[in-house]
């Protein structure tokens, strides 16, 4: 029997990067970088240091798992050029997972016995849910926000499985929405995307995915400036330490992915956008 690989696992569509060293699903070691957008700074050095602490070396890695976006481009386009390197350099193979889906995941990260609740030293705006749900502290309805500029966010809906619903009823769900370029549906058994990956602003967010019969529930980075957006009773924010993709994530999504054989191919391996990046756009608006 094969000895599991050894796995580099990063984050970098977001304003804090992390990275991760794994064998096979089992998770050794997380570092998080010092400071915000120290992508390009700290990537590289972070790796090196996961690997030597370990006593490995680039050799012995044997996968790269990488969050694909949407997200920072620039963020986006240094994690892509590694995994090609790391790639066409040797015998590494590359597993993709969707940016959206790894801080929608951080939700199951929390343990059963502690509920999820706003910040600190702020009430919720609307409690979780107790009747006999054996998961009480999972949210029904979930909404993961990245700040897009231009006053749109990168976003998606969720619905969690257990107990069973109608996903055809879902407020914003329509099968139009998806790109044709977008990562999987679902990050886990527990959850479903019932609408895709999509550019939105905080009123359409509002007006597509809010339900008076459930609330919900918030989280990501893209709420750091625009917080306001989606307080008095829009939306329910969760606590702040559940808002930014970690590269421990990427890897507990990655890994089912690895193990039934989906790697992406390195030569056509490209960011997941969703749109076109702005000096791209306005140059092709001054052409036209």
């Amino acid at each position: 029997m094969a000895a599991e690989p050894h796995i580099i696992a990063i984050e970098t569509s977001s304003r804090v990067g992390s990275a991760a060293l794994a064998r096979g699903g089992c998770l050794l070691e997380e570092t998080t970088f010092s400071a915000p957008l120290r992508h390009s700074a700290e990537l590289l050095p972070a790796v090196r240091k996961l690997l030597e602490k370990h006593h490995l070396g680039p050799g012995d890695v044997g996968q790269l798992h990488l969050s694909i976006g949407p997200g920072s481009f620039t963020g986006l386009r240094i994690a892509v050029a590694m995994a090609k390197a790391a790639a066409l350099a040797g015998s590494v193979k590359i597993v993709t997972v969707d940016t959206l889906d790894v801080i929608a995941a951080n939700v199951l990260e929390v343990p059963d016995g502690r509920r999820i609740m706003p910040d600190a030293g702020k009430p919720p705006q609307a409690p979780v849910e107790n009747t006999g749900d054996p998961m009480p502290n999972r949210p029904i309805r979930l909404a993961p926000l990245l700040d897009a500029k231009r006053g749109q966010f990168f976003t998606a809906l969720y619905r969690r499985l257990a107990p069973p619903t109608n996903h055809n009823m879902e407020p914003g769900a329509t099968q139009t929405d998806r790109p044709t370029n977008a990562p999987d549906e679902s990050f886990d058994l527990d959850y479903k995307k019932v609408v895709p990956d999509c550019l939105l602003t905080s009123q359409e967010i509002i007006e597509r995915f809010t339900d008076p019969a459930e609330p919900l529930y918030i989280l990501g980075d893209g709420l750091l400036c625009h917080r306001r957006h989606f307080e008095d009773g829009r939306g329910v924010i969760l606590d702040e330490s559940l808002w930014s993709p970690r590269a421990s994530v990427v890897h507990r999504l990655a890994w089912p992915k690895a193990c039934a054989g989906d790697f992406a191919d390195p030569v056509t391996l490209a960011p997941f956008y969703l749109r076109r990046p702005e000096p791209e756009e306005k140059r092709m608006t001054a052409n036209t």
